[in-house]
């Protein structure tokens, strides 16, 4: 569709512009008329020799344009149409005998008066002379054509103009002939343009459209739930790309369906064993089995109390995740609210045989956020590191990291326990993950303590993350920006 638009419309200017050449160089030719008619002015002075004097002014234009062996006189067929009118003249007592010379094509003189269109066939070039106020002389003028108007001069002075209409198209000649032949060039052109383009599309769509196939078949088997694939598209472009990032959304979407699974079984068994136990303590109970007793009924009571904090931690996660925790901020001196809490942490710790030391700056560190929420988060640190480092000292440092765009104090918590393998330490933060895999109870909890401080610590805009300690141990770092 484009090469055909375009074809015609390079016809269309080719056309245009080979008439407008004509119509211009036929203004030429007529020069010697313009000279004649200017002649004429000065023997009388006006316009009387010529106005209404249609004979006179067709043989002034015969003249000239039969002494003119320019390519712009008229055409063959005009030549044939004069011809017949002179052989067959209108019987007029007054008309001019018909004359061996070119006539343009006026027609009758009572048919030129009347500026009616001449019958088909006929030349389409008219003559018209006019005043110096454009009033109408002699000649065929009409109103539908377009004339080119050249002033006829005298003594540099504007005394008329003559008139020639425009052609509208060309009928034969070698103009005619070079427009032919170019339509025809510009279609075997087209024709060629149009093989070549083909030749080159076809692959080149192969090239564009087979990795979008490859990663619409991909996401059809991802809505299907299959997350264990990926594209091998070795390009180096914006598909490459692409597949690159379905690879990435893919792998991730696995991992996804890999932590809800495990989600799910954590939480079945967390919540399972409690209740199970409950359950049996109280089923002996009332079968006599076990003697209702102050002691059997503590026990119970432990489990039930187990199984509600369980159930108040999932809660606090849940709220977390949709935006729901209730935070009361305000500009609190971190390094104030850790002394202030030294006594509490100190006296906990020593029950579990671990010594605390702090190490922190003396400058006010300033920060915006919740007094309760972080003290809930260096309780579940310190909690975490009793029941699983089995350490004998806890050190709490902080520092000012005044490098980066904002600066941020960072408070670092390590211990000279166990530690943790390197292979845990990203997953610590994820909900219900624990580095024991038989989830043995005695070593308490759910596996839900560092997921809450991630949430909370995420809420003040900072970061969290697990590493080596120096002492040995597991350190927990924690970014949070000044106020």
């Amino acid at each position: 569709m484009l090469l055909t638009t375009l074809v015609l419309l390079i016809q269309w200017s080719i056309r245009n512009g080979m008439v407008d050449y004509v119509n211009s160089k036929e203004i030429e030719s007529l020069s010697p008329v313009i000279t004649e008619l200017s002649k004429e002015y000065k023997e009388s002075g006006d316009w009387s020799a010529l106005k209404g004097k249609q004979g006179k002014f067709i043989r002034l234009i015969q003249k000239q344009l039969n002494g003119d062996d320019s390519d712009f006189r008229p055409s063959g067929q005009e030549r044939r149409r004069l011809d017949q009118d002179r052989n067959n003249p209108p019987r007029r007592p007054h008309r001019p005998p018909p004359s061996d010379h070119f006539e343009p094509r006026f027609g009758p003189e009572d048919d030129f008066l009347s500026n009616s269109r001449p019958p088909i066939g006929a030349p389409e070039v008219y003559y018209a002379l006019f005043d110096r106020d454009q009033d109408f002389l002699v000649g065929k003028y009409l109103d539908d054509l377009t004339y080119s108007k050249v002033p006829v001069l005298v003594n540099k002075e504007i005394v008329g103009y003559f008139s020639v209409s425009k052609r509208s198209r060309l009928t034969e000649g070698y103009e005619l002939d070079y427009i032919e032949k170019q339509q025809e060039y510009l279609w075997v052109i087209a024709l060629v343009m149009m093989l070549f383009v083909i030749l080159i599309t076809l692959p080149l769509t192969r090239h564009v459209v087979e990795p979008i196939k490859l990663i619409a078949h991909g996401m059809n088997r991802l809505t299907q739930g299959d997350y264990k694939q990926t594209i091998d598209s070795r390009r180096d472009d914006e598909f490459g790309e692409l597949s690159r990032d379905y690879n990435e959304l893919a792998l991730t979407l696995a991992e996804n369906e890999s932590a809800r699974k495990r989600w799910l079984a954590n939480i079945s068994h967390e919540l399972r064993t409690p209740v199970a136990i409950l359950g049996l303590e109280l089923e002996a109970m009332l079968d006599g089995i076990r003697p209702l007793t102050k002691e059997n009924i503590t026990s119970a009571s432990d489990e039930l109390k187990h199984l509600a904090k369980l159930i108040d931690d999932l809660h606090q996660l849940t709220v977390a995740d949709v935006g729901g925790m209730q935070y009361s901020k305000q500009n609190e001196n971190l390094t104030l609210l850790l002394i202030s809490e030294q006594n509490k942490y100190q006296s906990y710790l020593a029950d579990a045989g671990i010594n605390l030391t702090l190490d922190l700056i003396s400058e006010p560190i300033n920060i915006y956020g919740d007094k309760t929420r972080l003290l809930q988060l260096f309780e579940n640190i310190l909690n975490n590191t009793v029941k699983y480092s089995e350490a004998s000292m806890v050190k709490m440092s902080s520092r000012l990291i005044k490098n980066e765009d904002k600066p941020t104090v960072e408070l670092i918590i390590e211990d000279n326990g166990v530690g943790v393998d390197d292979e845990h330490l990203e997953r610590l933060f994820e909900y219900l993950y624990r580095t024991d895999e038989s989830r043995n109870r005695k070593t308490g909890g759910a596996g839900l303590g560092l997921s809450i401080c991630y949430n909370i610590v995420l809420a003040h805009q900072g970061e969290i993350s697990a590493m080596q300690s120096d002492l040995g141990g597991l350190a927990i770092h924690i970014k949070l920006p000044l106020a």
